[in-house]
């Protein structure tokens, strides 16, 4: 059901650019071999724990703890009035140690720090590894936990994960998959977008029966140390810690500013106005949506003169101010 995907020797790999531009998933083995934590981690969990001792310090930070019974799986409760999983605060050097116990631990508890900014808590980690790509303006962050895992869900921005130290198994699904991924709800979140209620490890198709779309269409990559993987903008993806250490340093790159404002805020309203609509109606603003917003057919208003495409050619800044002060007048 779920294929293999794209992978390349970072010795003899296309220009990363390129395959960047795709805007294909890929992994590209042994990119990051030369960091120093990938070369303490191949020699087991407690070397990579001697590493990161040695250059990560007492800045605080916050992580997850789902107890032993959730098998790893930081997601909402059985009754979705909260989550499956506490948050507490520690430092990054409390956060090692604590990984450090967990392994003597026959059934320890699911213990990650997510999303840790490398050069503000990590600075001499982030020194002795740097990244080796950076598509653009972004920052390195850390996910430093033991085994553990993350449904599936999307980010606005591209992605670069590196593995560090332990394995990592990614699963991907394309962003159009979204319907047949059955999101969860848009708040509360466990870290801020949406979540899949489905689970590729222990799928119910029976409750999630397009789930099994979702499936076929799915990519995975199983990552060693060194290893990184290109999570294009927008694809869901499904991520699992495989080891009693593991460390991902990941890339977001966020998409120029264009001062045209949000997309998830155009979304929300485009839900209060047009969900509601007849069929009639809604059949008419699809089109309208697929052809104004979305241009699937080329630039709306390349069949008129200049002087007279107004909203159709608003691209410059001056432009885009002016239609944000007609939208705000008309919503009082």
């Amino acid at each position: 059901m779920v294929s293999a995907m794209r992978q390349f020797d970072a010795a003899s790999a296309p220009d990363p650019a390129e395959l960047i531009a795709s805007q294909e998933p890929f992994a590209l083995r042994g990119v990051a071999a030369h960091w120093p934590v990938v070369i303490a981690a191949r020699n087991g969990p407690q070397a990579a724990l001697d590493y990161l001792d040695q250059c990560l310090g007492d800045h605080p930070i916050e992580f997850a703890l789902a107890p032993p019974s959730e098998g790893g799986r930081f997601h909402y409760n059985q009754t979705m009035t909260g989550f499956n999983f506490e948050r507490r605060r520690t430092t990054l050097r409390g956060l090692a140690a604590m990984l450090r116990t967990a392994m003597a631990d026959h059934a320890p508890p699911a213990i990650a720090g997510q999303g840790i900014l490398a050069e503000q808590a990590a600075p001499r980690f982030a020194a002795d590894n740097p990244l080796p790509l950076r598509p653009g303006a972004g920052e390195a962050r850390l996910w430093l936990c033991n085994r553990a895992r993350v449904a599936a869900h999307s980010d606005p921005a591209g992605n670069i994960a590196y593995c560090a130290a332990g394995r990592r198994r990614f699963t991907l699904f394309p962003p159009e998959q979204l319907g047949n991924l059955y999101l969860g709800p848009f708040d509360p979140t466990p870290g801020g977008t949406p979540i899949a209620m489905t689970d590729p490890l222990e799928p119910d198709f029976e409750r999630f029966p397009r789930f099994t779309e979702a499936m076929d269409a799915a990519l995975d990559v199983l990552l060693e140390p060194g290893d990184a993987v290109f999570v294009p903008y927008g694809w869901y993806h499904h991520v699992e810690a495989l080891d009693p250490v593991s460390l991902l340093v990941n890339y977001w790159w966020l998409e120029p500013e264009t001062g045209g404002g949000s997309p998830w805020e155009a979304m929300l309203h485009g839900m209060m106005a047009l969900r509601s609509m007849s069929p009639a109606a809604r059949r008419h603003w699809m089109a309208m949506f697929r052809h104004y917003v979305f241009e699937e057919q080329g630039h709306a208003g390349a069949h008129l003169p200049p002087h007279a495409r107004g909203v159709l050619d608003a691209r410059a800044p001056q432009d885009l101010q002016a239609m944000r002060a007609a939208l705000k007048r008309n919503l009082g």
